[in-house]
């Protein structure tokens, strides 16, 4: 059935049909969501809120824009009154406050507090062809950390722009208001991000080190972790390397801070009370982290590790401490003898 057809149909209240419509654009929604909000959790429930109100008001879509360009402008303004019930920004560790000293132990989670999340790459969509920014680039967590920086409808104005390759006009319409308004909006954001973005994005990186490589820095960190070895674990870190675990709010900066925190806390269970997973979160390197159970010996679904390369060196470590560990193919437990 094409486009036209399911249009039709889902305009007379047949929701199969209107499943097959949206389908195609959902991934990339859900990502254009999580741009905006930092938040997997929120674009989700945002995303939800946007194709429910995209069902309600598909009898008045008349087909002046694209059916693409009219979802964007519901998800987008589904996006903007979530954010405008927030407390606050949504931020990483390194954004709430000054590093940790040395040797200092973390301060208590703050649980209620607004910090960004981790993105499963399996929930990307398409890329857009008139984009500034890669698809992966664009999720990247030094990018997602920059955006929330920026005022909301600036934050949406690059988005749409350099992201999804929207036009000046589309963008106006979108946001009801002037293209001269987007174009000044889009100059600010742009002098806000670069000052926040590192030289060079992480798709760069990964490409410049290439996969033999990857793969033994990979395989590098997954046994010096279940080893409980500091030493190795510190040789792979750059000298200006950070550490972030949030729901912690503290965090380490340089290697000498993260070689004096690791043995009193993320390695104190020492050889085997911990297992690696590789896996893949905002298109970085990624690993599912496990703990064990004393009593059942099985490993508990623990964090997730998302790592940035400085050549082949890591230059921070940002571990988010989450059980929920499925959304991105790994299980909530791995048996004893894994």
């Amino acid at each position: 059935m094409t486009d036209a057809a399911l249009l039709t149909a889902a305009r007379t209240g047949d929701e199969v049909a209107y499943d097959r419509l949206v389908e195609p654009h959902r991934r990339a929604l859900l990502a254009h969501c999580y741009r905006m909000l930092g938040s997997f959790h929120d674009a989700e429930d945002a995303l939800q809120d946007a194709l429910l109100r995209a069902w309600r008001a598909l009898p008045t879509f008349e087909g002046r824009s694209s059916l693409r360009s009219w979802l964007y402008r519901i998800a987008t303004n589904a996006c903007l009154r979530m954010i405008e019930r927030r407390p606050s920004k949504l931020v990483l560790p390194n954004d709430h406050g000054p590093p940790a000293a040395p040797g200092e132990l973390p301060a208590d989670p703050l649980l209620d507090a607004p910090w960004i999340e981790p993105f499963p790459d399996a929930a990307l969509g398409d890329v857009a062809p008139d984009a500034r920014y890669e698809q992966r680039e664009s999720v990247e967590l030094a990018f997602i950390a920059a955006l929330q920086h920026l005022p909301a409808r600036q934050r949406a104005v690059l988005i749409l722009r350099d992201v999804l390759g929207f036009s000046g006009g589309e963008v106006a319409a979108t946001l009801e208001t002037t293209t001269a308004s987007v174009h000044s909006a889009l100059q600010r954001a742009h002098r806000t991000v670069d000052e926040r973005l590192p030289a060079r994005s992480q798709q760069a990186a990964l490409r410049a080190v290439g996969d033999p490589e990857l793969r033994r820095i990979v395989d590098d960190y997954v046994a010096a972790w279940e080893r409980a070895d500091v030493d190795a674990v510190v040789a792979m870190l750059s000298e200006e390397a950070t550490l972030a675990m949030p729901p912690t709010p503290s965090w380490y900066a340089g290697r000498d801070a993260i070689a004096a925190f690791l043995p009193r806390a993320p390695l104190a269970l020492g050889p085997g009370g911990r297992r690696l997973v590789p896996v893949r979160a905002n298109a970085q390197l990624a690993f599912g982290h496990y703990v064990r159970e004393p009593r059942t010996r099985r490993f508990d679904a623990h964090a997730i590790h998302v790592i940035a390369l400085d050549g082949r060196r890591i230059a921070s470590i940002v571990a988010f401490h989450t059980p929920e560990l499925e959304r991105f193919g790994l299980p909530a437990v791995l048996p004893a003898e894994s």
